[in-house]
């Protein structure tokens, strides 16, 4: 069997024992808050990075992996006798990570043209275990013997499909990643009204306005069901522990089976919602043209 190397970014949320556990390798994002610079997952994880956000006075901001940072794991792969390399990225429209890799392999291939490796780059379109969950699958279906290609053919056919809810209860960051305007930020806040938004390839909806906490809850809920495609495996993320048995109470009772995950939201992503959110990552029913 061919030597491989499945590798993602932090902002695909994949818990780091099943990162592990799967032989999953990681680069990470590097925020800036509040005048100080972090790397996610060597400085805290998202737990502790939600607790920093809330008592911070500004804004996150984050970096894209940069090319070097690919070059110098391509090199490494080689040298250790990889013969395939995975790369699976954050939504290549949000952020220039995807771009970085490709430019990183481009130059591998001209420094190292002896090499027989090969490296596959693949754009998931989307956020946090949208594609955290098909990392897995892909490292699955290697370890069994599938070829990079059929591999690459899967990953692009689910993240057609993949979808994200998100919700948020305090609104001052979401605001600021200009997800929602000000002024619905600033009503929504002296309101008690939560948006239910939509995130595919990429792209914010709203879809709803609900006002209170209970009934936002019940909103994320039916909107997700509504949307799903029946038996397919969902995932709840949540950036307080708070929000996880009530979110996961209230999908089993409407799906009919419980999450296939309960999940910390990572710092990438809390950087643009905040951290009082909840996501539902789903398989939608409809594929969408790429």
């Amino acid at each position: 069997m061919a030597k491989f190397v499945v590798l993602t970014d932090s902002a695909c949320d994949l818990p780091q024992e099943l990162a592990q556990k799967h032989h999953i390798d990681i680069v990470c994002f590097k925020i800036a808050l509040d005048g100080e610079g972090y790397t996610e997952r060597v400085d805290f994880d998202g737990k502790a990075f939600c607790e920093l956000l809330r008592k911070s006075s500004g804004i996150p901001t984050t970096s894209q992996v940069t090319q070097f940072e690919f070059f110098d794991r391509f090199e490494q792969y080689d040298r250790e006798g990889a013969e395939q390399v995975l790369y699976v990225s954050i939504n290549a429209g949000g952020s220039g990570t995807n771009a970085a890799a490709h430019a990183a392999a481009a130059q591998f291939h001209e420094e190292h043209p002896d090499s027989t490796m090969r490296i596959s780059i693949v754009d998931s379109h989307c956020y946090s275990m949208a594609y955290g969950a098909l990392v897995v699958k892909a490292s699955e279906m290697l370890e069994g013997g599938a070829s990079m290609d059929e591999v690459v053919a899967c990953l692009e056919d689910k993240f057609a499909r993949m979808e994200i809810l998100l919700t948020a209860y305090t609104l001052k960051v979401i605001r600021r990643s200009g997800r929602i305007s000000a002024a619905s930020a600033i009503a929504g806040d002296l309101l008690g009204i939560h948006p239910v938004f939509t995130l595919n390839d990429g792209v914010s909806q709203v879809v709803k306005k609900v006002r209170g906490d209970k009934m936002v809850v019940s909103a994320m809920v039916k909107e997700m069901k509504s949307r799903m495609a029946e038996g397919e495996p969902y995932y709840i993320a949540v950036t307080d522990e708070k929000y996880g048995k009530e979110y996961a109470d209230a999908c089993e009772k409407v799906v009919g089976y419980p999450p296939a995950l309960v999940y910390q939201l990572g710092c990438a992503v809390c950087s643009n919602t905040g951290p009082e959110a909840v996501g539902l990552v789903y398989e939608g029913k409809v594929k969408r043209e790429r």
